[in-house]
């Protein structure tokens, strides 16, 4: 799995990148699929001085999961942003598993489920 640090309009230190990597590779441990993630810090601050992360995590099939936050601190706003992207990890896990276990999916003798 690839992890990309990037900043716009300043730099990050190197201690900030490692710490970012290194919390950004934690997310495997909700799916293990990723094969790429992205992180992009906005380091131009608003007038209320809070500055902008979007993670950007790649899984197989094409799917990617998005968050993006805003804090006056990025590891505090990395750490919501990377909360976006478990909860959307957490449905679309949900959403497989129950899809598999839908009785209505192998049943092959053209009868309705009840209730139906």
């Amino acid at each position: 799995m690839q992890v990309t640090i990037s900043a716009r309009h300043g730099q990050l230190t190197d201690g900030i990148q490692q710490q970012l990597k290194e919390r950004a590779e934690k997310l495997l441990h909700f799916f293990n699929r990723l094969t790429m993630i992205e992180v992009t810090v906005d380091l131009h601050k608003e007038r209320d001085g809070k500055l902008k992360v979007e993670i950007l995590a790649t899984a197989e099939h094409e799917h990617e999961f998005v968050g993006r936050d805003q804090d006056a601190d990025v590891l505090h706003a990395f750490n919501m942003a990377a909360s976006h992207v478990k909860q959307q990890i957490t449905h679309y896990k949900e959403k497989i598993q129950d899809h598999r276990r839908d009785p209505s999916h192998g049943d092959n003798t053209g009868k309705k489920p009840q209730g139906a």
